[in-house]
C-alpha cells in the first residue's frame, strides 16, 4: 500500500512511446511498503495525447530558454517556453549540442553525452540540471 507525508497531492503524467514520468506538484515523499516499484490502475482510458509540466524552478526554466534563445540567436520578443521543442526552433543537432555546452557553462555541471542526447525541450533540460546540480551538492 503506497502512503504519503502530504494529504492532498496533485499527479499529472507524461506518456510517450519510451517513458511514463509522474510528477508531484508539492514535494513529497511516497513509500511503498519498502518497494521501489509503484503501480497505479487508472480509472478512465489515458488520451491519446497527453501534456505535462513538472515542477522545477521558474528561475532554473527561464535560465535555459534565455541560453537557447542566445545560442540560436533568437529574437528577443520570441516566446520560448518551458514545453518550447528545440526542433521548432529551427534546432538542428549541432545546435543542441551547443545549447547543451552553453547550459553545462552557466549551470556548473557536466552532462553525460546519453542523457543530453535525450533532451528535446526546454524543461527537459531544466528537469535534467536540477537533478545534476542536487547530485552534485549531495
Amino acid at each position: 500500500m503506497a502512503t504519503s507525508l502530504s494529504s492532498s497531492i496533485s499527479m499529472q503524467a507524461r506518456v510517450s512511446a519510451t517513458t511514463t514520468r509522474f510528477c508531484l506538484h508539492k514535494p513529497t515523499s511516497i513509500f511503498n511498503n519498502g518497494k521501489a516499484n509503484l503501480s497505479f490502475t487508472l480509472q478512465r482510458p489515458i488520451p491519446a495525447r497527453l501534456a505535462i509540466s513538472c515542477a522545477v524552478k521558474q528561475e532554473t526554466v527561464e535560465k535555459v530558454s534565455e541560453i537557447v534563445k542566445k545560442q540560436l540567436s533568437l529574437a528577443e520578443d520570441q516566446k520560448v517556453t518551458a514545453g518550447t521543442k528545440f526542433t521548432e526552433l529551427g534546432a538542428d543537432s549541432l545546435d543542441t549540442v551547443e545549447i547543451v555546452m552553453g547550459l553545462e557553462e552557466e549551470f556548473g555541471i557536466t552532462m553525460a553525452e546519453e542523457r543530453a542526447k535525450e533532451i528535446a525541450t526546454v524543461q527537459h533540460a531544466a528537469e535534467l540540471i536540477e537533478e545534476l546540480i542536487q547530485q552534485k551538492t549531495a
